[in-house]
């Protein structure tokens, strides 16, 4: 059985193991590894946040931002409208040219910009984010704002970025604001 980490100690090594981890670490699976609850853990996180840890919560689980270190990334905020049932397509097409979706943001007319991080890479992060909006029986943030919505994407390059966007485009889903 491991030893149960306490209070600093504890904090110290949930911030170790997540700028060391590769994917984002489970609550579950820090509080494993701390021999502590899950809810300590949210705790700590809160904790850590408060001191300014790059911290950030993702469906996947919680990551470490760290710098950026000089990437050569491009990211743009692009503005989609699309159905439920329109959500994983919107995504695959996405990820399935090399991008990376940051985050979605809905502009709601009382609270204004709402945001959550997704940071969605690949097919396997899509399934685990719709299968916890089904296992928690969420919808949408689109759904405030008759499916419109703003995602920030990351390409390594303006081809992938192109081929994506006139893909979405060509679905339907992309509104463009050019014209």
């Amino acid at each position: 059985m491991n030893k149960k980490l306490l209070g600093e100690e504890r904090r110290n090594k949930v911030l170790q193991w997540l700028k060391e981890a590769k994917s984002p670490l489970s609550g579950n699976s820090l509080a494993k590894r701390a021999n502590v609850s899950r809810q300590v853990v949210v705790g700590d996180i809160t904790l850590l946040k408060a001191k300014n840890e790059p911290i950030m919560a993702t469906a996947q689980g919680y990551v470490y931002m760290h710098p950026d270190n000089g990437s050569n990334k491009i990211q743009k905020v692009i503005i989609c409208r699309h159905s439920n049932t329109e959500t994983k397509k919107e995504l695959e097409i996405l990820v399935d040219h090399g991008i990376t979706v940051k985050d979605v943001m809905v502009e709601h007319p009382v609270y204004g910009y709402i945001t959550a991080q997704l940071q969605i890479t690949n097919r396997y992060d899509i399934s685990i984010f719709l299968q916890k909006m089904e296992e928690t029986n969420s919808v949408p943030l689109a759904n405030l704002t008759n499916g419109i919505h703003l995602h920030t994407i990351e390409a390594d390059n303006d081809q992938q970025l192109e081929n994506a966007l006139s893909e979405l485009k060509k679905e339907g889903i992309l509104i463009d604001m050019s014209s």
